[in-house]
């Protein structure tokens, strides 16, 4: 009797340690990872619309490419067509999963890439309410993980079922301490997240909606709206001509591309 208690506990405490918080919440993520992985490459036009908290707006167009890469982050180069005054203005993200991500910013007006160094990603991205370290792809090696519940989610006025998880930044230049997200467990597509600035204190909110399919497989967010909590300032961005697999290469991606983009 004593060996099948001894046995049973054992069992028990085994089940209870797969099932931690930590586990199951590393768990969803890497299957929204992995349910987002495959496309090789695509391309898309963005239009970017900055409201202050009276309500006035002004629009950007940019058009935006990325390029999946093997046992690595993803590379993205984000391109603005107008207004005059940030035309040709160009981003360029090699993410990692491990380590610093690799940014860099093309001012054409003084025909120079500045770097982004890590200490400065949690700087505004081009006066929006996005920052360079929200532009990076979001890597499961970037983050720990802790699963907190589970519960009714709305995404374009339909009610589903959502995985709320916390995500740490390991990278100690984040300009947070930790993110709330919420995840549909239908498709695994990600549609709101909560992020804590370096005090603890909530500091934006990201909504995503109007999920499309793409190939079958892959789900995209038409519009992304980020918004501050203390400045009520707003930032949409409305995403359209999505283009898969158009056999992009590393050279659509090297320093160089950012002075070509036009």
């Amino acid at each position: 009797m004593t060996h099948f208690l001894t046995a049973l506990l054992l069992l028990i405490s085994t089940s209870l340690m797969a099932t931690s918080p930590e586990q199951r919440g590393l768990e969803i993520y890497q299957e929204f990872d992995r349910r987002d992985s495959g496309f090789g490459d695509f391309s898309g036009k963005m239009t970017m619309v900055l409201s202050d908290r009276k309500g006035r707006t002004v629009e950007r167009h940019l058009r935006m490419k990325s390029k999946e890469v093997a046992n690595d982050g993803d590379k993205n180069l984000t391109i603005f067509e107008t207004p005059r005054d940030v035309k040709g203005t160009a981003m360029l993200t090699h993410t990692h999963k491990t380590g610093d991500d690799d940014q860099w910013l093309y001012l054409p007006r003084l025909k120079r890439v500045k770097r982004i160094v890590s200490r400065n990603k949690s700087g505004a991205f081009m006066g929006s309410e996005f920052s360079y370290e929200d532009l990076s792809s979001q890597e499961v090696e970037k983050y720990t993980y802790q699963f907190l519940r589970e519960e009714p989610c709305t995404l374009d006025g339909k009610t589903l079922h959502c995985f709320v998880l916390e995500r740490y930044p390991v990278d100690k230049n984040s300009g947070y301490t930790r993110q709330i997200v919420w995840i549909d467990s239908s498709h695994y597509r990600m549609l709101k997240v909560d992020y804590f600035d370096r005090r603890n204190e909530h500091m934006k909110t990201l909504i995503f909606s109007n999920y499309q399919q793409y190939l079958e497989t892959f789900w995209r967010a038409s519009e992304m709206t980020m918004t501050n909590q203390r400045s009520a300032k707003s930032t949409r961005l409305l995403w359209s001509d999505y283009q898969f697999r158009r056999g992009l290469t590393d050279r659509d991606f090297d320093k160089n591309s950012l002075k070509r983009a036009r």
